[in-house]
């Protein structure tokens, strides 16, 4: 009598006491009248997936509190993370927010779109650590309310992530409102402000 025995979840076989090896063993066992055969299965082993290398990393940044930093080198158009957080509509982020970043430049809110504004305050990605920056390599792209970090050109293992935050504030952009959103990237062509262009 001859089969296949297929243990999905064991790669080794018992019988009296005895441990075979699930991948090769071809033996006849005849104690006490009994007669097994054990043959290779011809099952593939299973592959497990292996984790992909991690990009980036979370860290003390010199620019501003924590940054995000890249492992290895990234390339150009590289889709690295979406941000994340809970979304809300414009009212109800000036509602909750409005009184407590007057005069402050740190926010973790995104406008995602004239409808969205994702609020990663309390709880998001790592996206939400990436710094602004004046000379980016990475763009922030929106797609059906969504926002998703990608990298402009090639990245080094070691530089630090940033895309330009381009704030936007209705009111008149004075020398006191740049100072409260004032840039701190170190880029030789720093606008000195988080401030983008008004609509």
């Amino acid at each position: 009598m001859c089969g296949h025995f297929l243990f999905p979840s064991l790669e080794r076989v018992s019988l009296k006491g005895k441990v075979f090896p699930w991948e090769c063993v071809v033996s006849e066992h005849r104690k006490a009248g009994l007669q097994s055969f054990f043959i290779e299965s011809e099952m593939p082993k299973s592959k497990k997936k292996k984790a992909a290398p991690r990009r980036f990393v979370v860290r003390k940044s010199g620019v501003h509190g924590r940054g995000v930093f890249a492992l290895v080198d990234i390339p150009k158009r590289t889709r690295l993370i979406e941000y994340l957080g809970e979304r809300m509509s414009h009212e109800e982020a000036d509602e909750r927010y409005g009184d407590l970043h007057d005069g402050s430049s740190h926010t973790m809110l995104f406008a995602a779109n004239d409808e969205v504004v994702i609020d990663a305050t309390q709880w998001g990605s790592s996206a939400r650590w990436i710094n602004h920056s004046c000379a980016p390599n990475c763009e922030a792209i929106e797609e059906d309310g969504r926002v998703y970090i990608e990298t402009r050109r090639n990245i080094r293992a070691g530089e630090e992530l940033g895309y330009d935050y381009e704030l936007i504030v209705e009111e008149r952009h004075t020398a006191k409102l740049k100072r409260e959103h004032a840039c701190r990237c170190g880029a030789k062509r720093c606008r000195g402000t988080l401030l983008g262009k008004k609509r």
